[in-house]
This record gives C-alpha cells, structure tokens and sequence, in this order.
C-alpha cells in the first residue's frame, strides 16, 4: 500500500506545481487538495477560505485530538530560476518546482499517512488541515483556521526539516523606535540631538540581559536593524527611527518582551505585532518520544511557520525535504524522500501514545 500511497501523492504534488498558489491567491491548489481528499478520505471534509481540513471518522470526543498540518501556498518564484517554476520535471530521482519542498511535499506525505491511518482505532483522534497563507502568517490562513477546529491537544507539523524533528522554533516582535530631540541649528551647538539620544538606547539595547532564559531556545536575541535620521548636514535632528530584530523565547510572552524593551528605553517604542510566538516542545511531551522512538533526531529550528500561531498547542515540526531548497531557484524534492516520509509518518503516528 505504501507504493500505492506513493505514486498517487507524487501525482497529486505534480498537479500542485503545475498550479501557481502564491500566498493569498492559492483558491486553484485549495480546490485541487479539497476534490482529491472527497476522493480519498472517509471523513467529512471541509473549507474555510482557501484551508481544507478533515476529521477521522472515528472521532471520540474523551480522547485528546492530534492536529496533521502542512500548507499549500508558496513564495514567489526566485528570479534566479533556470527552469519553469510551474512545469513539475522529474530528473534523476528529483522532483523540480516551486513549492515541490516547501511544503508541498511535507502536505501529500501527511494526506497519505492520515489515509493510511483514518480507520485505525487510535488513542487519538486525527484532524488533517492542508492551510494557505503561511508565508505570510496571513489573516486567512492558520489564523482564520484555528478557531474553526475546536479542541486541539498537540499538533504536527509538516515543514521541510529532513525528516527530523523540530522541538522548538524563536519567536519574532519587530519594534518601531523613535527617539526625540529637539531641532537645532549644527553650528551654533543648538538643539538635543535625537541620533545621540537614539545611540544611548542602541547600547541599552546591546548591553541588555533578560533575567530569565529558556532551557531550549537560549536567551532572546535583539538586533538593532535599521536607523534613519537627519534632513541635511547642518541641522540637529529632532528625531531620530531605529528598528529592533526581536527572537523570542518560551522564557517570557511576547507581551511581556515588549513590555520590558518599553520600559528599558528612553525613546518610543511600538510594536509592529506580537502574533509570532516562539514554540517549545520538552523530551517528556508524547510527540517527541514517539519521534525519538522512530530513530529522528530533535533539534531548534531557525525558521518559523504556522507552529507560531499555534499559541498554547504543544507542536513539533517534521517534514519531508530539506530547509535549505526553500525559497530558492529550481527547487526540488526527491521522490524517495516522499515515499520515506510517508513510511516514517505512518511509524510515528503508530508510535504515538503507545
């Protein structure tokens, strides 16, 4: 059944290529996987949006409920491309295209799996939910998602990771600072100078240690990434932007990150978002024994994805691929990866609550 399995989610990943599904405009890719699975599955599958999800028959509201999830939607194709991004070409054991390896291949693999698996009497209940807009953590994707699903004890990720298993992943707060002085003019030494004022800051910044730190993700890193001031050379600027790079940890919310920085500097701070959480998964949770279990190994991922919105929901990151391949020219994944990644995810959701 695997080569079965195999063939047919290679097939399906053929015709997703051949679809274009940039992010926000993935309606065509949402309508391929939606007839595919009213095809394939048994349970009754469903749409919000361009996100398709379906729950295993053998639902059992007492038992916890396991989230399958990858994402149908793509970045735009690299400039760099020496091949039609949109023309699925199989060379030598590869798989050319864009979106072949994010994610596209992580998605077929866990249709597959949960195909498999679907009428199994489990300890759990299965929901498979292929979603848009995650390269943009868009408003229609796994934010528009989440709340139609109900109940959700732990989720599974499918982003290209190898085949090993992402326990942990940094958050992101983007800060927009102003500092503020008071216009003068240079030569007559007037004025409170808003770059000064914005450089006492930046050193608060560099020199700052959060008192907390996360056994998984280290301490949270902040970068000063931007700064822009001054009309012309002889006026005093009266203000001066500078934008902070923000990896957050599990040691502290996002809400609390800003709060802190607010309260460490001088000049205004705002942030841009605080949707993007930082995800961590400990030895102990059932998701990473069971992947211990199937021989993979755990690491912290310096990429984020949907795992971000996933606020409160324990979740590991395992998908077919390799991060690597993302985003650039000529994309690809390999066949024999796929037809790995379905056996590898059928042993681990066997394996689960053993």
């Amino acid at each position: 059944m695997i080569a079965q399995l195999t063939q047919e989610s290679i097939s399906l990943l053929d015709r997703l290529i051949a679809t274009p599904s940039i992010s926000r405009d993935e309606e065509a890719t949402a309508d391929i996987i939606e007839e595919f699975l009213r095809c394939h599955v048994k349970g009754e599958v469903k749409r919000i949006h361009n996100n398709v999800y379906v729950r295993t028959p053998l639902w059992d509201d007492n038992r916890p409920t396991l989230l399958m999830n990858s994402h149908h939607d793509t970045v735009r194709p690299s400039a760099s491309y020496t091949r039609d991004p949109y023309a699925p070409t199989h060379e030598e054991g590869r798989i050319y295209g864009l979106g072949s390896n994010d994610a596209g291949a992580s998605a077929v693999s866990l249709i597959a799996a949960y195909r498999y698996m679907e009428e199994h009497d489990l300890p759990y209940n299965m929901l498979l939910a292929i979603s848009a807009e995650e390269e943009v953590m868009g408003e229609h994707g796994m934010r528009a998602l989440l709340p139609e699903l109900g109940k959700i004890d732990m989720a599974l990720v499918g982003e290209p990771t190898g085949m090993q298993a992402a326990v942990g992943e940094r958050g992101l707060v983007v800060m927009d600072c102003t500092a503020h002085g008071i216009r003068g003019h240079a030569a007559r030494n007037e004025g409170v100078n808003a770059i000064e004022k914005a450089i006492a800051d930046i050193e608060r910044i560099r020199n700052f240690r959060f008192e907390r730190r996360s056994e998984l993700l280290g301490d949270i890193k902040m970068t000063v990434t931007q700064i822009n001031a001054g009309t012309q050379h002889n006026v005093v600027p009266d203000e001066c932007k500078f934008v902070i790079d923000i990896r957050t940890t599990d040691a502290y919310s996002n809400e609390e990150t800003v709060k802190i920085v607010q309260q460490l500097l001088e000049s205004e701070a705002k942030e841009r978002s605080t949707r993007v959480h930082a995800s961590a998964i400990y030895p102990e949770h059932p998701l990473v024994k069971a992947a211990i279990a199937i021989g993979r190994n755990s690491f912290v991922s310096p990429t984020t994805s949907d795992m971000a919105l996933m606020h409160g929901i324990p979740s590991l990151k395992m998908g077919v691929g390799e991060s690597a391949r993302s985003h650039g020219a000529d994309e690809y994944v390999m066949e024999s990866e796929i037809k790995d990644g379905i056996r590898l995810y059928i042993k681990f959701l066997e394996q689960l609550l053993k």
